[in-house]
């Protein structure tokens, strides 16, 4: 498939954009308050997850196909990601309620 120039370079810098966030998440994961510590850590890899979906369909669309497994493990982690949040999400509203 050929993709245009300025496409490569947009992928390229919102993976940047992606990369400089981790700075900001990776500061409260050496916080001293526990609860923000455990939000950073699903942060961080909601983060990680992104750049790994990111970077493999880059490299699945530019190089080969070869590339997509990576693709597909960092959407397993976003996956798993969002559904820790639900949960916590789930039990804070129960505790709140009870």
């Amino acid at each position: 498939m050929d993709i245009p120039d300025w496409y490569v370079w947009i992928a390229l810098g919102l993976a940047v954009l992606q990369a400089l966030g981790l700075v900001p998440i990776v500061r409260r994961l050496r916080g001293p308050d526990p609860a923000l510590r455990s939000q950073a850590r699903l942060e961080l890899l909601e983060t990680a997850a992104t750049l790994l979906l990111m970077s493999g369909l880059f490299l699945s669309l530019t190089h080969a196909a070869a590339w997509f497994w990576l693709a597909a493990t960092g959407f397993a982690l976003l996956t798993a990601g969002y559904a820790a949040r639900g949960v916590r999400r789930l039990r804070a509203r129960r505790s709140t309620t009870s």
